[in-house]
């Protein structure tokens, strides 16, 4: 089976905002990829002019939820440097039992490989933890450039929602037939970095090798 890929176009975020684009976007391509028994639930962004839908289903988010945190928790160990939110679909075929491998195979049909660059907050420029309050600007100039990069990041994410639009459009042959017991979801799975960045290197050729000679689209 070969598996479609898309690598989504990197983002440059600040720490404060990581947790929304990841929910935008995940919360995007999970109701894309949706099946037919969802309630659409339109959802206003926290930080951005950006309107984007849940699949109303309380399991699914508690999942995104987690595996943001997840991520979060990574950022704050590893400050200022790139990281990556892998999501992939998969379906289940059994096999039979050997010494060597499991019953149940997971076979992969499609990966989304989430970019995300963030910065470190400096001074005024950055959400401050604990609740404290920012140091004033009384020039006016930090929140100026705040507001320039918060300006340049909601466009550049409005061209990964995009992004994920085409390729659901474009890309329907390799979606192999649900399952009768999958209700809203194929079965899907969220890998992010681990606090061994190499072992989140050897989890992504782990997947590579399962799901065979993939297919890459940017």
């Amino acid at each position: 089976m070969n598996c479609e890929i898309c690598h989504l176009k990197e983002l440059e975020v600040e720490v404060f905002q990581v947790r929304e684009v990841l929910r935008c976007i995940l919360h995007t391509i999970l109701f894309h990829r949706a099946l037919g028994l969802v309630r659409p639930k339109d959802v206003d962004s926290e930080h951005f002019e950006i309107t984007y839908v849940q699949c109303g289903d309380a399991e699914l988010e508690k999942k995104i939820e987690e595996k943001v945190d997840h991520f979060c928790s990574w950022v704050e160990k590893h400050p200022n440097k790139k990281g990556q939110v892998l999501l992939s679909f998969y379906e289940v075929k059994n096999k039979q039992a050997s010494w060597f491998t499991n019953k149940v195979e997971r076979l992969y049909w499609e990966q989304w490989h989430v970019n995300l660059h963030v910065l470190q907050p400096s001074g005024a420029h950055g959400k401050p933890h604990g609740g404290a309050k920012p140091a004033r600007d009384p020039g006016g100039g930090g929140r100026e450039e705040s507001g320039s990069r918060r300006g340049s990041l909601e466009a550049s994410l409005r061209e990964v929602l995009f992004q994920i639009i085409r390729f659901v459009n474009e890309k329907k042959d390799h979606i192999p037939i649900p399952n009768p017991d999958c209700v809203s979801s194929f079965p899907y799975e969220i890998t992010i970095p681990s606090h061994s960045d190499s072992s989140f290197g050897v989890e992504i050729f782990k997947r590579m090798l399962q799901t065979g000679h993939p297919t890459m689209l940017s």
